[in-house]
Order: C-alpha cells, then sequence, then structure tokens
C-alpha cells in the first residue's frame, strides 16, 4: 500500500471528523461521503483530544494540587469538545428521566432546556470523573486520558454501527453507513496504538479492567436507552461516550 497516497485520501476525513467532534480550528471539505466516513476516525479524534487534555493536566500539576489541576484539565476538555458529549448525556438524562413515552422522551431531549436530571446527571458525572483523575497515580493520568477519550468514541462508534437512528434529522443524519472491515481496521489499529502506550505506565491487569467499565458503562447507557427509544440520537452517542468513559477511569483506578 502506498502510504502517502492513503493518508492523502483519508487526511480530509479525519479533519472533517475533527471539525464534527470539536471545536479546533480545523477546516475541512465537506462531501457527504466523507461526512459518512468519519466515523473510522472518532478514536483518533479523541486520543487527539485525550493528548491535549493531558498537556494541560501535566502544565497544571507543576504549579498546583492534584485536584486543581485535573479540573483544569477537564475545563480544557470541555473547552476542546465545545461540551458535545456532555450536553448529550445531559439531554439523555432529562429525557430518559422524565419522558413517559418514547416520543415525549425524544421531544425532551430535543429541547435545549436544562431540565432537574440533566442537572443531577451532569454534575454527578463530572463530579466522579475528576475525583477518580485526581486519584490515580500522576504517572499515569496523561495517558489514561489518551485511552479513556479514544476507547469511549470507540465505544459511541459500537452504538451507531448496531441501533438505528431515529431522527430524520439531526447531527446522526449524514452518517447512517454500515461500517465495513476497512472501518473497523482503522478504528482496530488506533485502538492497539493507544492500549500499547498505556501499558508503558499501567498494568495490564489495570488495562483489563479498565475495558471490563468501558463495556460496562456502554452497556448500561446503551441498555437504558436502547430500552426505552428502540434506537440512537446524536444525545445518546454522547451519553454513551460519557458512561464508557467513567467506566474506563473507574475500573483503572479499582485496580491500580
Amino acid at each position: 500500500m502506498d502510504m502517502t497516497r492513503w493518508w492523502r485520501a483519508e487526511w480530509p476525513v479525519f479533519l472533517l471528523a475533527l471539525q464534527f467532534l470539536t471545536r479546533l480550528p480545523v477546516t475541512a471539505d465537506y462531501t457527504p461521503e466523507r461526512l459518512a466516513a468519519t466515523p473510522r476516525w472518532y478514536p483518533a479524534v479523541g486520543a487527539l483530544v485525550g493528548a491535549m487534555v493531558g498537556i494541560v493536566w501535566w502544565g497544571a500539576a507543576l504549579l498546583l494540587p492534584p485536584v486543581v489541576a485535573v479540573l483544569i484539565a477537564v475545563a480544557a476538555g470541555l473547552l476542546i469538545t465545545g461540551a458535545l458529549h456532555e450536553d448529550g448525556f445531559a439531554d439523555c438524562c432529562d429525557g430518559l428521566g422524565g419522558g413517559a413515552t418514547p416520543a415525549r422522551a425524544l421531544d425532551i431531549m430535543r429541547d435545549s432546556r436544562l431540565g432537574t436530571y440533566g442537572v443531577l446527571g451532569l454534575g454527578l458525572m463530572l463530579g466522579v470523573k475528576v475525583a477518580v483523575l485526581a486519584a490515580l497515580p500522576p504517572v499515569a493520568v496523561p495517558l489514561v486520558l489518551v485511552v479513556a477519550h479514544s476507547a469511549s468514541r470507540a465505544s459511541a462508534v459500537v452504538v451507531m454501527a448496531q441501533l438505528p437512528y431515529l431522527r430524520a434529522r439531526g447531527a446522526g443524519s449524514g452518517l447512517e453507513r454500515e461500517l465495513d472491515a476497512y472501518d473497523w481496521t482503522v478504528i482496530g489499529v488506533t485502538l492497539t496504538a493507544v492500549t500499547l502506550a498505556v501499558l508503558s505506565v499501567v498494568p495490564l491487569l489495570a488495562v483489563v479492567a479498565g475495558a471490563a467499565g468501558l463495556v460496562g458503562g456502554h452497556y448500561a447507557m446503551r441498555r437504558r436507552f436502547a430500552a426505552r427509544l428502540g434506537g440512537y440520537t446524536g444525545d445518546c452517542l454522547g451519553a454513551v461516550q460519557q458512561c464508557s468513559e467513567i467506566g474506563l477511569l473507574i475500573g483503572v483506578l479499582a485496580t491500580i
């Protein structure tokens, strides 16, 4: 394979994925075909976001206590992504908590106003994330952030591949395409790379426990909205990404 030619073809797709998932100042040439191909690069975008958050944490930790450094790093992550996934998680909490029927739940999730369930869920989720990261050994934090951000976005892609999209129009309406072996190969190579990197500072048992925690977070959130809604929306993808990330972090902390 000509790697230069391959990367020239994939670079615009990666840039579009980066533009779609973050607020970073990148310019990507849009086509429907490129947008439909972006999910294979979501874990790579996650790895980049995790690396940036890890660098912010490292700089802050040189001068500040661990909890403060983690708060600054988490805030940086929110700025980098525009709180895209956190917003989806909060909307899911509101919709699934307050919607008596699937149609009502979807209406609530579309509403831009934040309700009680969303506020409580978002506060607890961010609190747990900060607490877990602050409790991790400092040497592990940057690379754990990379693998957590990367693998949790792969978790969201799994939902896209296995459940129907529920809205005629929305953030995910241009992404409905059956992922093929090539897509999963790109995702698999990305996850292998970040896993090997984190193994340099984290024991294998902690990585396995983190993977189990990610699967648990994925399943808990996905089972809830799949049963209540019969499919997914863009908000559901944000929710499963956040729960998968938290599950991975808790799994690593429990064994490290």
